[in-house]
């Protein structure tokens, strides 16, 4: 069962893999970016980076939603990982059980906007957002479980 979704550009770390982990009872993270998938140093450094005892699964976007929709994930206390935002949309338009996306880390760039002390967006994000958003998906800001969320639509 999907318990949380993630956009995070550090993919699994301290807040991914013991905070929210713990907090939520995850025992399977999911990192879903085609990029990573295809880089065996990233993957092992993120196996790595894990907390004992939960499992980690690296996919590409369109793998990622192929086992999420075959229900092979089912059994797991799954957090989904996504690298960037359109990761994130081209995810959910494939599953669209994902009624929710947490922006957790979205690295501050030229031309972006921050619009909390961990996530910085461009105009095109934010239009990624939007269009989102109006698809149904709950956008929230939290870093970690006992920040207080916010919701992303009224930040950009």
């Amino acid at each position: 069962m999907i318990k949380f979704v993630r956009v995070d550009h550090r993919l699994i770390h301290g807040q991914v893999a013991f905070a929210w982990t713990k907090s939520l009872g995850i025992d399977c993270i999911l990192v879903a970016s085609d990029s990573v998938a295809k880089d065996n140093l990233r993957m092992s450094a993120l196996r790595m980076a894990a907390p004992s005892g939960v499992k980690v699964v690296i996919k590409s976007i369109e793998d990622s939603a192929a086992n999420i929709l075959s229900g092979k994930t089912d059994k797991y206390n799954l957090m989904i990982v996504l690298e960037n935002i359109k990761d994130a949309d081209r995810l959910t338009e494939k599953v669209t059980e994902i009624k929710k996306v947490n922006l957790g880390g979205v690295k501050k760039e030229e031309g972006k906007k921050q619009i909390s002390k961990a996530v910085s967006v461009s105009e095109e994000e934010c239009n990624i957002l939007r269009k989102m958003n109006e698809r149904g998906i709950a956008l929230e800001v939290q870093m970690i479980p006992e920040d207080k969320m916010q919701n992303a639509m009224t930040l950009i």
